[in-house]
């Protein structure tokens, strides 16, 4: 299997040279590309300890309850000789094992000489259940899709990749970037996909890995829910999700009977196991960022390339110039936000901002914190006169900063809202969306030098 070089790699890089490692969790939903990650930074390693939890051999060894028994045994049972300093220690599936999480301190603790991962696919739901959670004594690393940046990488764009970080773009670059964006957003970022496509280039035959990726994701359902009806509702969920086009109502989900309490559940279950994420819009245009949960939610996919091969519009995308006005610009809002969120270490959701009264709502698609700002993002085209949510924003706010994505040419242009008020608007094109807080810090020192 052909290496995809991932941001993650160069964090854990980072972290097996610091002198004072914490074990690792690796979070993330199933097929992302957790265990491909470590078996690839193994190869740094003199010693490397594989142990995955499902098997009850490896399972067994952590009733031993002392972790320097527990690597003696697992030294004895992989016949592999201890390096110190050198040694990596990987726990797949520890959430078959909630003893093995409460262990993870102990490890930390007391044998600074060996550096352990976990990951586990459902791990969300195994760390509400572990009485004494090692808080403090672990550190977390969040897997996600592959993002563009990573997608250049592992489709052999190194030059493009390169391109993409210089700040401000070079405009010559734009039209070859934007092609390979539309190839991107078209098959999305799950490793398996995005490897194939490599070697051939074509997105007909990819169909079979999503099918099975979605599959697997619907038979986990049977792990999530606590009783048969909510299973139910999972799945019925799991279904009706990709067609919402924009925000939901739980009561009567997808044309369902289902309570609002019931559909609820299933969607926060989803959300735990990252593979449909709800997104709250903030009536807040300061930080902090505080989501309404009052208010009804996006959902947000765990990947684009999956949610178009479910609404069967791959073939449709092809050949499209400007993917705002496709499909109401759900799927280019969709894979902004996974853009950005692949750019923060802690996986906080980004939100959207709404002011909902009786005479006129307002929606901007997104908010993002910087410095100590909230900045207003709109994804869509058109002349700045069609801003009109983007207007509303800039008017309550105290500073003048905004960006919009579009399928255009970098710029900032100094302009004012319909009321009068003078504001700034960087546009970005679709591409640059994991660069956005480089971008932000660039747009900020152009308007304060």
């Amino acid at each position: 299997m052909h290496h995809l070089t991932r941001i993650a790699y160069l964090r854990l890089l980072h972290w097996k040279q610091s002198p004072k490692h914490k074990p690792v969790i690796l979070r993330g939903a199933r097929q992302v590309g957790k265990t491909t990650l470590v078996r690839q930074l193994s190869q740094e390693f003199e010693c490397f300890l594989e142990l995955n939890l499902e098997k009850e051999s490896h399972h067994k060894l952590f009733l031993l309850d002392d972790v320097n028994k527990i690597l003696d045994a697992t030294l004895l049972m992989l016949s592999k000789n201890y390096v110190a300093n050198s040694t990596l220690l990987f726990i797949d599936e520890i959430q078959e094992n909630p003893k093995a999480i409460q262990l993870l301190r102990y490890f930390y603790e007391e044998r600074q000489d060996l550096h352990v991962i976990a990951a586990g696919s459902l791990l969300e739901f195994a760390l509400n259940e572990v009485p004494s959670f090692p808080v403090g004594r672990v550190e977390y690393l969040n897997l996600y899709p592959l993002n563009f940046g990573e997608f250049l990488l592992g489709t052999g764009n190194k030059m493009a990749e390169e391109k993409l970080k210089e700040i401000p773009i070079q405009p010559h670059f734009h039209d070859s970037l934007l092609e390979i964006f539309h190839q991107y957003a078209i098959i999305g970022g799950m490793p398996e996909v995005v490897a194939d496509y490599k070697t051939n280039r074509s997105v007909a035959h990819l169909k079979e890995y999503y099918l099975s990726i979605w599959q697997t994701y619907k038979d986990d359902v049977e792990r999530y829910g606590r009783n048969t009806t909510i299973k139910n509702v999972t799945r019925y969920v799991i279904d009706k999700s990709p067609y919402e086009l924009d925000r939901i109502k739980f009561a009567n989900f997808g044309g369902s009977s289902y309570r609002s309490r019931e559909v609820s559940e299933a969607l926060h279950a989803l959300d735990l196991a990252k593979i449909i994420r709800l997104v709250y819009p903030t009536t807040n245009i300061n930080l902090p960022v505080l989501p309404d949960l009052k208010k009804s939610p996006r959902l947000q996919f765990l990947d684009t390339g999956l949610l178009n091969h479910i609404l069967n519009i791959q073939g449709e995308m092809i050949g499209l110039k400007d993917m705002s006005d496709f499909q109401r610009g759900k799927i280019i809002q969709h894979l902004i936000y996974q853009e950005v969120l692949t750019q923060s270490e802690y996986a906080v959701m980004p939100h959207f901002w709404v002011k909902e009264s009786k005479d006129s709502n307002a929606e901007v698609d997104l908010v993002y914190p910087f410095r100590n700002l909230l900045i207003p993002i709109e994804i869509k085209s058109g002349k700045t006169g069609t801003l009109r949510s983007l207007h509303e924003f800039i008017n309550r706010s105290e500073h003048t900063m905004a960006v919009r994505f579009y399928a255009g040419h970098f710029n900032i242009e100094h302009t004012t809202t319909p009321q009068g008020k003078a504001y700034s608007l960087m546009n970005l094109p679709y591409y640059l969306g994991t660069q956005l807080p480089q971008y932000l810090e660039y747009f900020y020192s152009q308007l304060h030098t």
